[in-house]
């Protein structure tokens, strides 16, 4: 049995203390949580009946541990990673991985150095109907790959943001392109391959924030084919939609849903058996924008560790969703399109001030 500790006890923390401390995951449970709130701590060691600390250091001299998840604000997560890998132990790290290139570098360097696997999550590559897409891709279907494109048209009203003075900031944690879109922004990527250059506008439409509540983004793969980014949090009154398209030569399909989560479209010129239902069969319906992915990444850490099997996102993953955001804003603070791999010079993202 694998044991798991929490850094960071914050809105997501909820989501992951659930799934570890209702044994919803074969081969792994909660042993101890962290936050330099300790009311925050106490708040989920007491549900869940484990030890509660203020201090990360203490807590992983104290307990028997064997991974530890960062989960504190997206600012400090390099800072965090770095100084828990002299531990030893395999470090999960939320979403973003870090806010500039040169930090996730040294996460990478760190967890190397100390032979330890390092894991981004990027739960939505778990979805169901994105599993789907996925097989569908790499086994061929597609044919040749034209156009993919992502949405995310969700509603963060300005409670949200008042919620932590981290929030909206660019040194500790972005805006809607490196939180909510992120794993859309991987998603697309990930289908589509590498990105050669990128061209953006972004404007904060709605929230008192420093960074961007809405972005358009536009993409050439090195393929040869093209790519859409459509991102905001200033949907009203509710959440709409986060969905993801990818057409080829051969077929179109298109998951739709708040979470990437229901399959709406899925015609293909070499029709298959089985085409005919995958609509239905390959659609949930998640309480929230979560989806149910975190579950099915914690079974695959889990396969990793124990079973040594190959790490869907690692560090190197991680990096490479960070560059490509990092070339966004740089595009869009100079109005010039951007081609990777590049130094950012103009992107305010990860800067301190």
């Amino acid at each position: 049995m694998l044991k798991i500790a929490l850094v960071g006890c914050g809105r997501i923390a909820k989501r992951h203390s659930e799934l570890l401390g209702f044994d919803q995951i074969k081969g792994a449970q909660l042993v101890s949580v962290c936050d330099n709130v300790i009311d925050k701590a106490n708040k989920i060691g007491e549900q869940f009946n484990v030890p509660a600390y203020i201090d990360m250091d203490a807590m992983m001299k104290s307990e028997p541990i064997d991974i530890v998840v960062v989960l504190t604000p997206s600012g400090l997560h390099a800072e965090h990673v770095v100084n828990l890998s002299k531990y030893g132990k395999h470090i999960i790290v939320e979403k973003p991985m870090a806010l500039s290139i040169e930090d996730t570098e040294a996460m990478i360097y760190a967890c190397d150095a100390n032979n330890i696997k390092l894991f981004v999550i990027k739960q939505n590559r778990f979805n169901v109907p994105v599993v789907k897409l996925r097989k569908a891709l790499v086994s061929g279907r597609f044919g040749k790959l034209t156009l993919g494109t992502v949405r995310v048209r969700w509603a963060r009203h300005q409670a949200y943001y008042d919620q932590d003075l981290w929030r909206g900031t660019w040194s500790m944690d972005g805006g809607v392109l490196t939180n909510q879109a992120s794993h859309h922004v991987d998603m697309l990527e990930w289908m589509m391959g590498d990105v050669e250059s990128v061209f953006a506008k972004m404007t904060t439409a709605l929230a008192d924030v420093e960074t961007e509540d809405t972005a358009i983004v536009t993409l050439k793969f090195k393929s040869g084919a093209l790519g859409i980014i459509e991102a905001t949090t200033a949907t009203r009154p509710t959440n709409l939609e986060g969905s993801i398209s990818i057409l080829g030569e051969n077929g179109t399909v298109v998951i739709g849903g708040v979470a990437v989560n229901e399959m709406q479209t899925w015609v293909f010129e070499d029709e298959q058996e089985g085409d005919s239902g995958v609509l239905e069969e390959f659609s949930v319906n998640p309480p929230n924008v979560y989806g149910f992915g975190h579950q099915a990444y914690y079974e695959h850490v889990v396969d990793c560790v124990v079973n040594e099997s190959a790490n869907l996102v690692d560090g190197l993953q991680g990096r490479k969703s960070i560059e490509l955001i990092s070339a966004i804003y740089e595009s869009a603070e100079t109005g010039k399109e951007v081609f990777l791999k590049f130094q950012p010079k103009h992107c305010r993202l990860g800067q301190k001030s």
